[in-house]
C-alpha cells in the first residue's frame, strides 16, 4: 500500500478555495469589497514570499462570517460548494485520485486552507481524511478566529501527517511509498519528506526546485 497525499488549492483544484470563498463573501455582502481585497492581496503576497502569518490570516478571513447564525452559515457554505467548488472539479484531477483509490492506497488531502472551507471539498473527491488548518471553536461551536493546534502549513504539514498516522497506529515506513502532490513552494518540507514528491501544476519557484532535483512534474489543468 502507498500513502497518497494531495494538496488542494492549485493542485487538485484549478482555483484557490480560500480566495474564492473570500470573493463569495463579498458577493453575499458579508465583506467590504475594496477593504477585503486590499488585505487579502497583501496576505497573498506574503504567501508567495513564503512569510505568511497564518494566524493573522485566519483571523482576517474568518471575521466576515464567524458570528453569523449557524443556519445562515450552513446555507452559505452549501451554496459555495455548489456554485464555486463543484464547477471547479477537473476530470484529470478526479481520475488521479481514483487511480490511487483503485490501487488500494491510503488517501488524504493535506491543505493549509481551513477545515470549514475544505471539508466538503475533500468529500467531492471522495477522500475521507482531511488534514487542514483546524479552526478553534468556542463552547457553542462558533469559530473564534484562532487556529486549533498545529496549522497544516509549511513544516506543520509534516507534523500533522505524522500525528494522523500515529493516531491510526501507523508510521511513514509502513508504506511501500509515500506520494505527495503539490503546486506550492510552501509545501517543500512535506515534498522533501516523502519518497515520491510530485510537483503538480507547480508555481515558478517549485518548478525550479523540481527541475533541479529531477522530481516529476505533473500538469493536470492544461
Amino acid at each position: 500500500m502507498k500513502l497518497a497525499l494531495f494538496d488542494l488549492d492549485g493542485t487538485l483544484l484549478p482555483i484557490d478555495s480560500d480566495h474564492a470563498f473570500g470573493e463569495f463573501l463579498i458577493e453575499l455582502g458579508w465583506a467590504d469589497a475594496a477593504e477585503y481585497r486590499r488585505r487579502n492581496d497583501a496576505f497573498y503576497e506574503q504567501y508567495k514570499a513564503e512569510r505568511l502569518d497564518i494566524d493573522a490570516y485566519v483571523d482576517f478571513c474568518t471575521a466576515p462570517w464567524r458570528d453569523r447564525p449557524a443556519p445562515e452559515l450552513a446555507a452559505a457554505q452549501a451554496r459555495f460548494i455548489d456554485e464555486r467548488a463543484r464547477p471547479a472539479l477537473h476530470e484529470r484531477a478526479l481520475a488521479l485520485v481514483q487511480r490511487h483509490r483503485e490501487a488500494g492506497d491510503r488517501l488524504a488531502v493535506v491543505t493549509a486552507t481551513n477545515d470549514f472551507i475544505t471539508r466538503p471539498i475533500a468529500a467531492l473527491f471522495g477522500i475521507e481524511t482531511l488534514i487542514a488548518t483546524e479552526l478553534q471553536r468556542d463552547a457553542a461551536g462558533r469559530a473564534t478566529g484562532a487556529i486549533s493546534g498545529t496549522p497544516a502549513f509549511r513544516a506543520g504539514k509534516v507534523q500533522r501527517v505524522h500525528d494522523w498516522l500515529r493516531g491510526q497506529g501507523a508510521d511513514w515506513a509502513d508504506f511501500e511509498a509515500q506520494v505527495f502532490y503539490s503546486d506550492s513552494i510552501n509545501d517543500l518540507a512535506l515534498l522533501e519528506h516523502v519518497s515520491h514528491p510530485v510537483a503538480t501544476n507547480p508555481g515558478p519557484a517549485l518548478e525550479a526546485v523540481a527541475r533541479q532535483r529531477a522530481w516529476p512534474i505533473l500538469r493536470l489543468f492544461e
